[in-house]
């Protein structure tokens, strides 16, 4: 049997096993986890998790300047009250629905980045988000995302390591976008899981017993075939793993009942199982918060912050928290003072945060950093950054150990 016969007898069977039909995500995610199966997983694992706060969060109101009496000139109808915030300096405080965070600050596992942002802001969601999934503000209509540039810089040296997922979106983020990395979208585990056929269970592994025995005694190119059979032999155990994710895996932690909560529940499943993805991205919409904001900015904070604090501690409970750094962003801020339906406006700089893992060999520091935007010298009534934000994807990219340049077309100094 040639080469190619081989392999044409080989997808044939593979397609009738269902490998090629895996719901809504490509095949090639479990089958390259033959080359991780095959690669020495080592102690350093390093994975991301992005959570995109899509409407512009009021970063104002987030990390709450308490101590500044401009503050409360500007929002006199939806300031928090300084009694209210949970302080974390004599100058900033949280929230009051982001407990969890300020646990996580108050236990040195929380970094805060202030006044994010970029040069000549742009107040349109579309335009904004894309430039904060592209890191490039200078490109009117970006073509790749910047974590889709740090995959294919990725896969030119480990293709095993080149692996992300997008959990809970319609479409592909343009942060994932990219001309020659496949990123899978996922709304729900049983998205992911092999289709082996129909009937019953019977049938179906005596379709996998056949897969597994033409892989063992086809002939042809040793190299390839040997890839082939440990591609089939670590599809279906990782299909198998998947299937039974949902159902097995015990959280170390009481997830909150929200939409982001189960996502990332669904992540903590995903890293404890060592599935290859390195990257994550889920979304937690809501926040263009025009009018009427209190109520509706406080119930999402309350869904952001107690889906991060059980998501660490999960983490933590099953041994993996130093594994995992996880940060937000969103597209703007809003505007320093409030509007006549007490709400804000699409504004500029903003803040975000992030999980820090703390390593030997990745020594990363909770605490706040950047400086608080002046409430007074402002940019025709927004913040005015003091952070670029591609400053804090380089960090995020020394983390997961890709070179930021590359990425980010210049040198930016990492948070």
């Amino acid at each position: 049997m040639t080469l190619s016969s081989t392999r044409r007898e080989f997808l044939r069977q593979l397609g009738t096993a269902g490998v090629v039909s895996l719901g809504i995500a490509p095949p090639q995610f479990l089958a390259r986890a033959a080359e991780v199966a095959a690669t020495t997983m080592t102690a350093d694992r390093r994975i991301l998790v992005l959570i995109q706060l899509a409407g512009g969060n009021d970063g104002l109101n987030t990390l709450i300047p308490y101590s500044d009496d401009a503050y409360y000139k500007a929002r006199p109808g939806i300031g928090i009250p300084k009694n209210q915030a949970l302080k974390i300096d004599d100058r900033l405080g949280l929230h009051p629905r982001l407990t969890g965070l300020k646990e996580l600050y108050d236990e040195g596992k929380l970094a805060i980045v202030q006044g994010v942002g970029y040069p000549q802001p742009d107040r349109s969601h579309f335009r904004s988000m894309d430039i904060w999934q592209s890191a490039q503000p200078d490109v009117a209509a970006p073509r790749d995302g910047w974590l889709g540039r740090a995959l294919e810089w990725q896969v030119d040296r480990d293709a095993a390591l080149a692996e992300a997922l997008t959990l809970g979106t319609e479409k592909l983020p343009l942060t994932f976008v990219s001309g020659r990395v496949t990123v899978p979208t996922l709304r729900r585990l049983e998205d992911f899981q092999l289709v082996d056929g129909s009937g019953p269970e019977s049938h179906r592994k005596l379709k996998r017993e056949s897969l597994n025995r033409t892989a063992a005694t086809v002939s042809g190119n040793r190299s390839e075939l040997d890839f082939l059979r440990r591609a089939t032999t670590t599809a279906f155990t990782n299909a198998d793993r998947m299937k039974s994710l949902s159902t097995t895996y015990k959280p170390a932690a009481e997830y909150p009942s929200t939409g982001l909560a189960n996502r990332l529940k669904l992540v903590a499943q995903m890293v404890a199982a060592e599935l290859p993805a390195r990257m994550y991205f889920v979304t937690l919409d809501g926040f263009d918060t025009h009018a009427q904001q209190e109520a509706g900015h406080a119930a999402l904070l309350a869904e952001l912050g107690g889906a991060i604090r059980a998501f660490e501690r999960d983490l933590a409970g099953h041994g993996i928290a130093d594994q995992v750094m996880l940060s937000t962003f969103s597209e703007f801020g809003r505007r320093v003072a409030e509007n006549g339906s007490l709400g804000t406006d699409h504004g500029a700089a903003s803040m975000l945060f992030r999980m820090t893992p703390t390593t030997a060999s990745a020594p990363n520091k909770p605490g706040i950093f950047g400086t608080h935007p002046s409430l007074t010298q402002l940019d025709d009534g927004d913040l005015q950054h003091t952070v670029d934000f591609r400053s804090v994807y380089a960090s995020l990219l020394t983390w997961l150990q890709i070179p930021s340049e590359p990425v980010l077309g210049q040198v930016f100094a990492p948070v």
